[in-house]
């Protein structure tokens, strides 16, 4: 081993050597008032925001196709609207259950 690699070891066992108290200690018991609805909160914003780029890209594919083929403008608006709500549909469930979880 050169001597980098056996610096750089001793660093990171150093560093999980003091590290390992922190987390033994008793959890905090004060609360920031969000309760359970904290990482609940997060994920519900993910989700949201992902949705909200995936319904924009199915917009926007839709409008394209139906730019190269107006004949086809039919087909392609059932299909996105079948998609939005799908998508939709998603984010439903996972509110539902992360409101479950905080429960």
């Amino acid at each position: 081993m050169n001597r980098k690699a056996v610096i750089v070891f001793m660093m990171l066992a150093a560093v999980m050597l003091f590290a390992t108290p922190a987390f033994a200690q008793a959890p905090a018991t004060t609360t920031s008032g969000l309760g359970n609805w904290g990482l609940s909160g997060i994920g519900l914003g993910i989700a949201v925001g992902l949705a909200g780029l995936g319904q924009a890209r199915v917009a926007g594919s839709a409008c394209e196709g139906i730019a190269r083929n107006p004949g086809a403008r039919g087909g392609i608006q059932l299909a996105m609207i079948l998609g939005l709500a799908f998508i939709e549909s998603l984010v439903l469930f996972i509110w539902v259950l992360l409101f479950l979880r905080a429960l």
